[in-house]
């Protein structure tokens, strides 16, 4: 029986201290972790605040400048032509030379236009000689009606019949005047000095009367030539002044006022033609000369920032937010009207007086605290 009882307060088994071990061991663990948890959050709290520079909000005008690129074009182009037909026998400018008023560009055969008048002329010399004959006749019968030694009638027939003579050689001598005028119509001659811009003719083509022969570009003041988008031309406010400037030599600058806007829109490029009147030309702006037109737009009022405040928040534009009070940070959603050089344009999203974040904003995390450069200030 001893024996028996001894056995009964044996000591515990060894899965049974395992078990206590482990739970000792988890317990430690776990006051590690928290221990550690503690020590993160006071190192947090003990972190100093980010150094950054930000800028009050404040309501600006804002008027983007748009550039364009056009060309330098003739105000006013005149297509000559012969008013009459013939084959040319001379030509005696090119394209891009200068012509003054008067000067002869091209000449036609004149031999068709040489016998019209030998033609007229006879016609003009034969109606004179009848009028003269005409003539004598009519005194003669005049005189003998005054002696009483002819009729009443032989002295109206022949008054009738130098009538008919003076209007005969009326009719030959406009015909001998228009045939002059033919005459002088094979030479083709600049109305006005300008530059030569096209030729369609060569020696020895027919032409026909109307045809085009030379286009000239007329001295004087000049028009700049923009293919300019619709959405552009409705944001632009009424006669703007529009900044021209020689793409080759920006020195060379002039002001001009928009002259032309053309009502059709261009298919293929879904633009319209502008055509701005340029003043007192400058002499470095010849035709054909590439420029570089700027215009302001409708002044609108938005705010302006850099563009390194901008960030972004739950996929949308945004900015970093200054509490005046705790100096702790947050994200606002913007609404951008538009990018400029080195500017953001906010339309909305932020008031005025709010003190925006405009370097530093990549090490910032919501809540954090952060201290304003002076600079930014």
């Amino acid at each position: 029986m001893s024996r028996n009882a001894t056995s009964s307060v044996s000591p515990p088994s060894v899965k049974t201290s395992s078990l206590l071990s482990f739970s000792s061991a988890v317990c430690v663990c776990a006051a590690a972790l928290l221990l550690a948890g503690c020590q993160k959050q006071e190192a947090a709290a003990r972190k100093l605040p980010v150094m950054v520079r930000a800028e009050t909000v404040a309501m600006a005008d804002y008027a983007p400048r748009t550039s364009l690129t056009g060309v330098i074009a003739a105000r006013t182009l005149n297509n000559l032509s012969f008013r009459v037909g013939g084959r040319v026998a001379e030509r005696f400018v090119d394209v891009g030379q200068h012509v003054d008023q008067g000067a002869v560009l091209a000449r036609i055969d004149p031999q068709e236009q040489e016998s019209d008048l030998r033609s007229a002329q006879a016609d003009l010399d034969a109606a004179q000689a009848q009028l003269t004959q005409s003539a004598a006749a009519f005194q003669r019968q005049k005189t003998l009606l005054a002696q009483g030694f002819t009729t009443r009638r032989d002295y109206d027939a022949a008054d009738q019949a130098m009538k008919v003579a003076q209007g005969s050689v009326d009719a030959a001598q406009s015909a001998f005047a228009n045939a002059q005028q033919n005459l002088s119509f094979t030479e083709l001659k600049a109305g006005a000095p300008g530059v030569i811009t096209a030729r369609q003719v060569e020696t020895g083509q027919v032409v026909q009367a109307a045809q085009t022969v030379f286009t000239v570009a007329e001295d004087g003041d000049r028009d700049a030539v923009f293919n300019v988008q619709e959405t552009l031309v409705a944001r632009t406010p009424a006669s703007p002044a529009v900044t021209i400037t020689l793409l080759a030599d920006p020195q060379v600058r002039a002001t001009g006022k928009v002259c032309e806007i053309s009502p059709v829109v261009d298919q293929a490029s879904g633009s319209i033609r502008v055509r701005v009147g340029i003043a007192d030309t400058p002499a470095g702006m010849p035709l054909g000369a590439a420029v570089i037109g700027s215009v302001g737009a409708k002044p609108t009022k938005a705010i302006l920032l850099p563009w390194q405040a901008l960030t972004s928040s739950a996929g949308r534009p945004a900015v970093w937010i200054v509490d005046p009070a705790t100096k702790a940070v947050s994200t606002t959603p913007i609404e951008v009207l538009a990018f400029d050089s080195g500017t953001v344009v906010v339309a909305s999203g932020l008031n005025e007086g709010q003190s925006v974040v405009t370097a530093g904003g990549q090490l910032l995390s919501p809540g954090q605290t952060v201290e304003i450069s002076e600079a930014g200030q």
